[in-house]
């Protein structure tokens, strides 16, 4: 690689990891245990026997850790947290069970099921701890009594490949499954204290791994509509349980009226707008400029990368009154991938490394007096198949892409972005950084 190359690979890897490691819970969580959960605990005093420590997600293993750390002697935690197959830490108290993600498997389920058991075993005069993040609602996914197992995983599989945003999937997931939507805070008597790692836009708590401890707000009636604007190919199973909900023959999810939330508080540890701010602070420092597009955006990851790309290209060219180079454009949130039956059979990549190839598909042309270089990851160190983090655009790749033969647009079209990136030796693999806030877009223009 160039000089050049090297220069933004290396601010580029450096400022992803500043993002993750602002979105670890260690620290977070021992300010919320001496300002929040002690004084919460005090207050149960001296009805309250044993602490429960109950969670699901890709950060549950090492949140639970960081609970263990905190908390010390001063309480026997007990109890166990699902995460995702190689997310997991050793831990000394709280038991660590690994299950498949994105679509739940067999392991998966009898964990949700013991899960969804013990906390519904817990006493009033206990107390549960509840340790939440991104992915856990497919590794608490119990289905209703109507809607076997295969039909469940069926339906996630089809959710994922329907380019529909997460909070649109997770009302589906809420009204099928038993344990999501609130429904773990209705079957525990115990007062529960959640918190929260966030890999949602808004951070919204009612769509953080499906808000199983959290009230919800969405219906039957919306689940449906969600059915129907993304074309998902439902199990027969899951259409006839939907439309019982409508006419009102089954309940629906429990709403913030409800009185079984005054037993719950909450409390957000790691969110992506935190690391997008450590991102922003660490760059400032660098002696960019930074352009921060928010952590709420959403959308088909081409179209995404369409529109960073007219804003580069017009920095880079230092037209359209954006602030002059060197310039930092930021964003995070989650963007979508839809797929057809036959693309999800052959795609290999996810939706950061097929927003980073389209951003270099629609700077390829770029003639400015200023590079652009960029990196677009998720912070879970996973995006989607391939076991990457996410990828690289360095300047120089353009070259090294024509004279591989490589062709973009194909690749685009094939999503196969994984394949195009690992030819130009541009993949970021990280493996699991045992948290999860989204993804992080980090676009370079130029150089302090």
């Amino acid at each position: 690689m160039s000089e050049k190359d090297d220069f933004y690979k290396d601010l580029l890897t450096e400022v992803f990891e500043v993002g993750v490691l602002a979105a670890q819970p260690e620290q977070a969580l021992q300010e919320a245990w001496k300002e929040q959960i002690m004084p919460w605990l005090s207050q149960l005093a001296p009805e309250r026997e044993r602490v429960w420590v109950f969670g699901a997600g890709k950060a549950a293993a090492s949140m639970a850790k960081a609970l263990e750390g905190v908390a010390g002697s001063s309480e026997k935690l007990q109890g166990f947290v699902v995460t995702r197959r190689g997310h997991e830490v050793k831990t000394s108290t709280i038991e660590v069970v690994q299950a498949a993600h994105p679509v739940p498997d067999e392991d998966g389920q009898r964990a949700a099921r013991r899960l969804h058991k013990a906390i519904s075993e817990v006493p009033s005069s206990d107390a549960v701890i509840a340790l939440v993040s991104g992915g856990g609602s497919s590794l608490l996914s119990v289905p209703v009594r109507d809607i076997p197992f295969v039909d469940l995983q069926q339906l996630n599989r089809a959710l994922l490949a329907c380019g529909a945003p997460i909070d649109e999937m997770n009302i589906v997931r809420k009204h099928v499954t038993q344990t999501l939507g609130g429904q773990l805070a209705q079957v525990c008597r115990a007062p529960v204290f959640q918190l929260l790692i966030s890999d949602v836009p808004g951070d919204d708590p009612s769509s953080i791994a499906s808000g199983p401890f959290s009230p919800d707000e969405s219906t039957f009636h919306d689940a449906i509509e969600v059915i129907k604007r993304w074309a998902v190919q439902v199990p027969h199973s899951i259409a006839r349980y939907l439309e019982k909900g409508i006419k009102g023959a089954v309940p629906d999810t429990p709403k913030r009226s409800s009185l079984v939330f005054r037993k719950v508080k909450t409390h957000l540890l790691a969110s992506n707008l935190k690391s997008l701010n450590a991102v922003t602070q660490h760059l400032e420092a660098k002696g960019y400029q930074v352009l921060n597009l928010g952590d709420t955006l959403e959308g088909e990851a081409r179209d995404v990368a369409q529109v960073h790309a007219a804003i580069a290209r017009q920095a880079a060219m230092g037209q359209g009154g954006w602030p002059a180079a060197p310039l930092a454009i930021i964003s995070g949130g989650e963007c979508t991938v839809t797929l057809n039956d036959t693309q999800l059979r052959q795609a290999r990549g996810g939706r950061n490394s097929e927003f980073l190839l389209a951003l270099a598909f629609y700077l390829r042309d770029l003639n400015a007096p200023v590079e652009v270089a960029a990196i677009a990851a998720d912070t879970d160190g996973i995006d989607g198949i391939g076991g990457h983090a996410g990828a690289l655009m360095l300047p120089g790749d353009m070259q090294l892409s024509k004279a591989a033969k490589l062709a973009p647009q194909l690749h685009l079209d094939q999503h196969t972005s994984y394949d195009y990136f690992k030819s130009l030796d541009r993949l970021l693999v990280t493996g699991p950084t045992m948290t999860n806030v989204n993804d992080l877009r980090i676009i370079l223009v130029g150089r302090p």
